[in-house]
């Protein structure tokens, strides 16, 4: 446990400096040169209402999975293959049994892999060793990706774009490490090595990356963290100079450039993912700040750090140009607190999604810090999701990270399965990448058999966008209850995958229970309903 509360302070300590204030920057700024495209925003729907104390049937109920210095998974770096997967396993089970339905798992946390299909090294934090594969071979992302699919569950792949080592032990790194093949990419920054984000070829490179993971593998999402240009460290200078004055053109204030360097990074992998594959999501989870009201008056009422001066990550630009589909702050304060309230900033973000999701990224961890006292109160993260559920413009949340939902610190989970995710939830639908739902499953029938209950159906008609059907949603309701598909506590099951049959195995003896199948697609689009078949129970 000590070894965990280590690793996570020093990876967030930037994050939980909550006294240090956010130096306002005076320089007058120039016009951004930028070169990406705008994007026509659609309108996201406000959540359909449900009556009070229902969970709502579309929601994103996210969960990170750290790979970086063995945070979650796997656990040590000497497991056997068999280990690591049962490992993962577990955490996925774990997930499973709260009502998670995504995963944000970290498949390249410093220029290395946690899949097989790469041209970076293997990651040390899988091995041991950078460069080194699992023994016997086996593709961690592969394996990752079948069992969330088997559980329900998006997983979305996570990557660090411009971090390239995590210490400054160098000699460790790979021959065939890019900081190795083109050292002139990286300036060196806290005893670490980082992509020099103004290089076009870096740029290239690492949406070759990730296209490469977006094109190999079943995904259902490309994720990025808060780290862009690099957390401020007192005496330490970014080396960019003589890269400013090389590619810097028109733009006379260096910092300006540098915000222009990462947009133009996100405005073109959000072209390259969704040319490559409309349906994938592209989501990123900034830091809790965009700008403090005292930096800009469009910023929000806190005094803290901030992505837009500090990490010169203008993520309010990205929603606006339409260019992510998801953004995820990481608001890691408590309701209440003095110099960045919980409710302040999920207010703020609601109301600057221009037209894409918004979930918010929550602290559980936290529960381990002896100094955070808010977070020792068993209510302070229920109260954070009564919070956003009463906010329409809140689509979910998502919680580092996954050994804090297995340890279950104050119940957490146990509120999770017994309370705010009893019932199942889809995840909310995203019309501008694609709102045309499949057509209705055929020819349900049932068969009752002993203490179980085969449901089989047709194939649906193919729909309209010549896309095929995804899976299946299976509601299950008793003879006296109202037929309402709105209402989750009638999902039955939730399956991505395209088989035309289900079992019910909870159906009680003597029983008349009436079935109803729809079909959903990539983006989770919900078919009309299936006619509805009624069996009853054997004694």
């Amino acid at each position: 446990m000590c070894v965990y509360r280590y690793f996570l302070t020093f990876l967030f300590a930037s994050i939980f400096c909550f006294n240090t204030y956010a130096a306002g920057d005076s320089t007058k700024t120039t016009n951004r040169k930028d070169t990406a495209k705008n994007h026509t925003i659609a309108v996201v729907p406000n959540k359909p209402p449900v009556a009070a104390g229902i969970a709502p049937k579309r929601e994103f109920r996210g969960q990170w999975i750290a790979t970086v210095v063995n945070i979650d998974w796997p656990s040590d770096v000497h497991l056997s293959v068999a280990k690591q997967q049962q490992e993962l396993i577990s955490l996925l089970d774990a997930d499973q049994r709260a009502g998670i339905n995504a995963v944000m798992l970290q498949v390249r946390p410093a220029a290395d892999a946690f899949y097989a299909k790469s041209g970076e090294p293997w990651s040390r934090w899988l091995t041991g060793k950078q460069g080194m594969a699992p023994s016997p071979v086996y593709d961690p992302l592969e394996f990752a990706i079948t069992e969330a699919h088997k559980r329900g569950m998006e997983l979305h792949a996570w990557f660090n774009p411009y971090r390239a080592t995590f210490d400054s032990n160098f000699k460790s790194l790979c021959s065939c490490h890019i900081t190795n093949q083109s050292p002139s990419w990286f300036f060196t920054y806290g005893g670490i090595k980082l992509f020099n984000p103004g290089i076009p070829e870096v740029r290239d490179y690492i949406i070759r990356v990730i296209l490469n993971v977006v094109d190999n593998y079943d995904i259902d999402g490309v994720h990025m963290d808060d780290y862009f240009y690099p957390y401020k460290i007192e005496g330490q200078k970014i080396n960019d100079e003589q890269t400013f004055r090389t590619y810097g053109g028109e733009f006379t204030d260096i910092k300006d450039w540098r915000r222009n360097n990462v947009d133009l990074l996100i405005g073109a992998l959000s072209d390259s993912i969704h040319a490559h594959k409309p349906f994938l999501k592209f989501g990123i989870s900034p830091f809790g700040i965009w700008k403090n009201a005292s930096q800009d008056p469009e910023g929000s009422d806190t005094h803290g750090g901030n992505s837009y001066y500090e990490l010169y990550a203008d993520t309010r630009k990205w929603l606006q140009q339409g260019w992510i589909d998801y953004v995820m702050p990481q608001i890691y304060w408590n309701i209440g607190y003095h110099l960045a309230p919980f409710e302040n900033l999920v207010d703020w973000w609601s109301d600057n999604t221009y037209g894409r999701h918004l979930y918010i990224g929550q602290a559980p961890y936290r529960a381990f810090e002896p100094k955070s006292r808010p977070f020792h109160n068993p209510s302070e993260i229920p109260n954070q999701i009564r919070y956003l559920r009463g906010n329409p413009n809140v689509q979910g949340s998502s919680f580092f990270s996954a050994n804090t939902l297995l340890k279950n610190p104050l119940g957490f989970a146990d509120s999770l399965h017994f309370n705010f995710y009893k019932y199942p939830a889809l995840p909310p639908p995203m019309p501008w990448l694609d709102s045309i739902p499949p057509n209705k499953p055929l020819n349900v029938v049932a068969k009752v058999g002993l203490k179980i209950v085969s449901l089989k159906w047709d194939i649906p008609a193919m729909a309209p966008d010549s896309e095929a059907v995804y899976g299946y949603v299976i509601y299950r309701f008793a003879a006296s209850d109202s037929v309402n598909l709105e209402n989750p506590k009638f999902i039955l099951h939730i399956q991505y995958n395209d088989q035309t049959a289900y079992d019910d195995d909870t159906a009680e003896s003597n029983k008349t229970y009436i079935y109803i199948v729809t079909a959903i697609d990539r983006l989770k689009n919900e078919s009309d309903p299936s006619v509805k078949v009624t069996v009853t129970t054997n004694q």
